[in-house]
This record gives structure tokens, sequence and C-alpha cells, in this order.
């Protein structure tokens, strides 16, 4: 059977239904791979700024322990000095010789340390007594917070001092001071020794904390005794409240972190270390936009190269997308041309099947579905039958009432006989003139004659005038023929067409106007 228009529909729509989803998916595709590329991108450069800060924080960590190294040398160095010169001066005493083995040496030692600015020895009520200058200059010191501390208390510990700007020299420095005592115990004055503020300055120039970093030196008490860059005004100031002492006193004597600094409002990254022993606190920083200039540079320079492949892929797949769509329109035209050319194709085998004046299967249509349904009731085994039908006296109708008169009659004749055909495999067809025939599978000649019976009573309830015809309106005269392909012997299927011609012979010699049935070869009447 050919392919019927609804089967055609719903074809192309099951393609169209498979085709539809490309298109989206092929955005949903560029899309989510622009996305991943823009996040691992992203990704990228999270880690890459992670990774800077976090090394940064070693490098600027490190840098705490190197200067807090250095801060405990220069003070071990002075606190050595000073040691020294308590132990001479209990010892010796300052009396002619002593005094000036003494005072060399303290020439000597400030000499070969370049951390020491000057160093002294003063008594009980403040005056000098010793000095590493080259001649002694009176002076009184009693009034200098490092001497008062040590008059006040009585540990012989190690004192550092708050910062001061030397009489003698005018050089800010910081106090390294000892308590001396007398053989009875009281207060026989102090040995001092003074760091250099221009030794740590030059020190610290040598590490690169960048154009803005900093770096700190400051007592545990919030004092501050240097930081770069330097400026003398704040030297001796409080810086307690600062970022770094309050992370310092929440943290201990170790930490990092992102500060924001109250001097200059910079934020930095910054690594402070107490020194054990010794009531210092020191702390290296950089800045964070200095720590993530060069990041900053590869964000530009990779972002640039991302956003132009991005652009590129997004370029490259529009035009894809665009592609995909205009052939799916030229598919969609050809497969539109392609179910036009079928369902005219449908069309024409139609017309080439069917019989142009009464619309039912033609002569060739006939011969081929006889020839089938034959072939298969002899391999099923099943019965078959043939009905062939002759209007009674057609050309005696068309000499009357004309051959326009005539053909109406024939296409209400063939309604009539369609009416058989009631089963998918039946089929009726115009034989020829006005002769019909109706093929019916499956069917024995009782059924076979019913159906005659029925078709002859359907063309007589129509009631044609036929003046010529002695029953006076338009009858049928059909020959049936039904058997058993299978248990007959093996012949050509216009066989069944003969024997139903004998049939209908038969029909219009017994007097027209009925059907006229056969079995194989015996002859069956009505």
């Amino acid at each position: 059977m050919p392919p019927s228009k609804d089967n055609v529909d719903h074809r192309l729509q099951r393609l169209d239904q498979m085709r539809k989803p490309l298109v989206t998916r092929s955005i949903a595709l560029l899309v989510g791979f622009c996305l991943f590329l823009v996040g691992l991108h992203a990704w990228s450069l999270w880690t890459a700024r992670s990774h800077q800060l976090e090394q940064t924080a070693v490098n600027t960590a490190n840098m705490a322990r190197a200067l807090a190294s250095q801060a405990e040398s220069s003070i071990k160095l002075g606190d050595a000095a000073l040691v020294e010169l308590v132990e001479r001066y209990q010892h010796d005493g300052l009396e002619g010789a002593a005094g000036e083995r003494l005072h060399a040496r303290l020439r000597q030692i400030v000499a070969h340390t370049p951390e020491l600015q000057e160093a002294f020895v003063y008594g009980a009520d403040g005056d000098r007594l010793a000095t590493s200058l080259p001649h002694l200059v009176n002076g009184n010191n009693a009034d200098r917070e490092y001497f008062i501390y040590h008059k006040t208390h009585t540990d012989l510990g190690l004192r550092v001092g708050q910062p001061i700007r030397s009489r003698s020299s005018g050089v800010l420095a910081i106090p390294l001071s000892r308590r001396i005592n007398r053989p009875d115990g009281s207060f026989g004055g102090v040995a001092m020794a003074s760091l250099r503020l221009q030794f740590f300055g030059r020190f610290y120039d040598r590490f690169d904390v960048g154009p803005t970093g900093t770096i700190i030196l400051a007592l545990d008490d919030g004092t501050l005794l240097y930081r770069r860059p330097f400026k003398a005004s704040m030297v001796g100031t409080d810086i307690a409240n600062g970022p770094v002492f309050q992370l310092y006193k929440r943290n201990g004597p170790v930490g990092t972190a992102m500060l924001t600094s109250k001097i200059d409002r910079i934020e930095r990254l910054y690594s402070y270390r107490h020194l054990e022993g010794f009531p210092l606190l020191v702390a290296s920083a950089q800045t964070k936009d200095e720590i993530l200039a060069g990041w900053w540079t590869t964000v530009i320079k990779t972002t640039l190269v991302v956003m132009f492949a991005v652009g590129v892929l997004a370029w490259g797949g529009r035009r894809m997308i665009v592609q995909i769509r205009v052939r799916e329109a030229l598919d969609g035209e050809l497969r539109n041309a392609r179910a036009s050319l079928e369902l005219h194709n449908i069309s024409l085998r139609a017309l080439a099947d069917s019989d142009g004046l009464t619309g039912l299967g033609n002569r060739r249509l006939f011969e081929e579905a006889l020839e089938r349904e034959v072939g298969r009731a002899r391999r099923s085994g099943l019965p078959f039958a043939l009905i062939l039908t002759d209007v009674d006296f057609f050309k005696k109708y068309n000499d009357r009432y004309g051959h326009v008169a005539g053909d109406a009659c024939l296409r209400q004749v063939a309604l009539a006989i369609a009416s058989g055909a009631r089963r998918p495999a039946d089929l009726a067809a115009r034989y020829g003139g006005e002769e019909f025939a109706l093929i019916l599978p499956d069917t024995d000649l009782d059924g076979a004659m019913a159906v005659a019976e029925l078709i002859r009573e359907a063309v007589a309830e129509l009631q044609l005038e036929h003046a010529d015809s002695p029953n006076g309106r338009v009858t049928l005269s059909l020959g049936v023929v039904a058997g058993y392909p299978a248990r007959e012997a093996e012949q050509p299927s216009c066989a069944w067409v003969e024997a139903a011609d004998t049939a209908l012979y038969d029909a219009k010699a017994a007097g027209r106007n009925r059907a006229v049935g056969r079995s194989g070869t015996e002859r069956v009447a009505a």
C-alpha cells in the first residue's frame, strides 16, 4: 500500500522533533564552554593572587626574623660592653691608672663596634665618671629616664630605654644601661651604651620592601624607635594603638596579617616578631598594591587574551549557529518539498490506480490486486472470491439518454458496488465500460453471493429509470466465483476472471438482474 498523507506528516513531525534541539544545544554548549573558560580564568587568577600574597607573607616573615636577629645581636653586643664596664668599675674603680684604662677601653669598644654611638659611666649623682669620647666632658644625666629608673629599681639586668638625643653629639640613639651597686648594695651609678639609630637605618635600607613598604622597630610598650621611611619627628611617638601592636596583643610574639596603617592609611601585609629576652618588637611590611602590581599586570594581559578567545569563540559559534539555522531552514524547505512531492506522488498513484469516471480502482489496479490476493490465498489456504458485474442493457441506456446521463448512471452504480468493499483488503474496480469487479479475499461462495445480492439490491433501490429495460429501471447482472486456490491446480489469476465472466454470462442468459455463482468448475445458481 502507498504511504498516506497522515503517515508522511507523522514521519516529518518526528524528524523535526529530533532536529529542533540542535540549535539550543549548540548555544548551551558554547555558552557553557565560555563560562567554563571565564571561570577557569578567574579561578587561575584568584589562585595566583593567593599564592602571591602567601609568598609575600613568607618573605615578610623571614625578613622580620632577620631584623629581629640583627636587633638581638646589636643589643647583646652593647650589653656585653656594659657588663664589662660594670665589672671593671666595681673591681678596679676609677682612680689613677684604672681610670685611664677604663677610658681607653670605652674608646676601643665604641671604635670597634659600629652599632654603638658612645658609652658612659655615671656616678650616683648623675655626673660623668668615664666616657668613650676623646676627653671627659663634665655633664650630668640624672634627669634621664634610664638613670631615674635604675636609681629607683634594684634589678641589675639590662635596661633598653626610651630613645634619646645625645647631649654630647646630638645624635638620636637607643640607650642600653645597667645599674651599678656599691659594695653595700646601695645605688652607685649607671653604665650606659647607646645604639645608633642610623646604624639600624643603614641596615634596614638593604631590604627591598618597595617604595611604600615599611620597617618598624619599637619598644614593646608601643614607643617607636625607628620607622622606615625615617622621620626624626616620629622617634619616640606612641604607636601602641596601631594595628601591629593590636595584632601583637591578640596573637602573641609572632604574626602576619593584612593591616591598614594609622599613620598613612595604606594597606600593607605586616609580619612582626618580638625579640626573645628583650622588650623590642620589629615588623616589616609591603603594601598590598605593590605586592599585587605584577599580578594585576598578569590579570590585564591574560584577561585580554581570554576575552579575545571568548570573542572569537562567540563569533565563530554565532556563525556556526547561523549556518545551522540556515541548514535547518534549507532542510525544512527540502522536507516540505519532499513531502509535497511524496503527496503529489501519492495523488498521482491514486490517479494512476483509479478510474477517472467512477473513482473506483482501474483495470491495472484490479489486475495487480487480483494477482496479489490469489497468491496470498494460495499460500495461506484461505478462500477467495471474485464478483464480476455488468449493467443490464447499458448500450440502450446510452442510446436513449445520452452519454452524459450514461456516465452519471455509472457513477451511481459504482457507489453501490463500492459499498460491498467493506474490509481493507476488499477492492471495487471498474473492469471496463459498464463492467465492474469486486475482489473479496478470505470469502467463501456463500459470503460472496450475499455481497453480490446486497450490491444488486442497492442498485435496484436507486430507481434509475431505464425505459428500454424489461424492469423499467437500471439493474445489474453479477457473476460470482469463489474457492480455495490452494486446493486447486495452480493456474494464472486470469482464470478467476474467466470463471466469473462465465458466471456473469449465465446470469444474463437466465434473464439478467441476478447473481450467479460458481465454485471452482461447478455451476451454482443464486
